[in-house]
């Protein structure tokens, strides 16, 4: 999988992604720490990506869109500890990639997770 990492999580997470095989960049080795978050949501669309965060503003913007992609996966741990987000992660990895891969919205908290498939229709 391809994953594009916000400047709300840290580096180590992009580590340990490409460590088990998936395409992980964090922006800020990219220098783009200052992109505006609908650029942001342009470049996981355009580079095939999911998008990882803590910020709510990117699930609002792709759901906003109407489009099948990119999917978000977004942090709401009281404990955003490298090492919490990363455990969680593999758990949402582990059960949601097919979700991820066909689009969704992820929120992942202390106690579970939740889905919503995109597009979101009202």
């Amino acid at each position: 999988m391809r994953f594009l990492l916000d400047m709300g999580l840290a580096q180590s997470t992009a580590t340990l992604l490409r460590q088990l095989g998936h395409d992980a960049v964090h922006l800020s080795s990219s220098g783009l720490q200052r992109l505006p978050d609908s650029k942001i949501v342009e470049k996981t669309l355009s580079e095939q990506r999911i998008l990882l965060t803590h910020d709510l503003d990117f699930g609002r913007i792709v759901a906003l869109s109407q489009k099948r992609l990119p999917s978000v996966v977004t942090f709401r741990l009281a404990n955003m500890r490298p090492d919490r987000v990363n455990a969680r992660l593999l758990e949402v990895l582990e059960h949601l990639s097919g979700d991820l891969a066909a689009g969704a919205l992820v929120t992942v908290t202390e106690s579970g997770f939740r889905i919503r498939q995109l597009p979101l229709v009202s």
